[in-house]
């Protein structure tokens, strides 16, 4: 949820009015860790933002990532503790099967579906044999027809998606999709959250 004033502002803006701590609990923290154990874990945080979702991980276990250098400077001050970086192009500054889990947590309606083609071979190269991607977007919803309007008007992503074609982003590049939960997110938000595992990893 990124209002067009608010994401153009400074990161410590966005940090109070975009992921204010309750809602970012609420809504995102206790619907991953319902789910998956990531103590001790390590995590990749896939555009990572201003950390918002570093407090999940153990700092010794956490690489955030995002190409964005301001929120990336602001995420240092806030979470001291926790890894993050610039992220400058398509490769991942992590090693072969490193991570146990990457989160991706409202940053693919952010980008297109041939940009993000040029990450699964990475995400695929740093996971664990194990390991699993963890996802939350915002989606439409042919029932919700004014919560599509709002989001579509709302949100500077450009890229909001159906369901299937979320999916579809993963299982075009041989992975296995579970859907977890459907859900609506201050009421006028569609929330798809689901994992998607590599078919082969060896």
């Amino acid at each position: 949820m990124v209002s067009p004033i608010i994401s153009h502002a400074a990161p410590r803006l966005y940090h109070w009015f975009v992921r204010p701590r309750w809602v970012t609990k609420k809504y995102i923290h206790n619907h991953v860790q319902s789910h998956f154990d990531l103590n001790d874990k390590h995590v990749l945080d896939f555009g990572s933002g201003t950390g918002a979702n570093s407090p999940m991980v153990n700092p010794l276990f956490y690489i955030g990532v995002d190409p964005d250098a301001a929120r990336v400077n602001y995420a240092k001050s806030l979470y001291p503790g926790h890894n993050f970086r610039v992220l400058k192009d398509s490769r991942l500054p992590v090693d072969n099967g490193m991570i146990d889990y990457i989160l991706i947590i409202a940053v693919l309606h952010h980008i297109s579906s041939d940009e993000i083609a040029q990450y699964m071979k990475e995400f695929t190269r740093v996971l664990k044999p194990t390991g699993m991607i963890i996802v939350m977007e915002p989606h439409l919803n042919d029932k919700n027809p004014v919560c599509n309007r709002f989001m579509q008007w709302y949100d500077k992503g450009d890229f909001i998606r159906h369901e299937q074609d979320y999916l579809r982003l993963f299982e075009e590049h041989d992975y296995e999709c579970s859907v977890l939960k459907r859900f609506k997110k201050c009421f006028l938000y569609n929330e798809l959250f689901f994992a998607a595992r590599p078919k082969h990893k060896t």
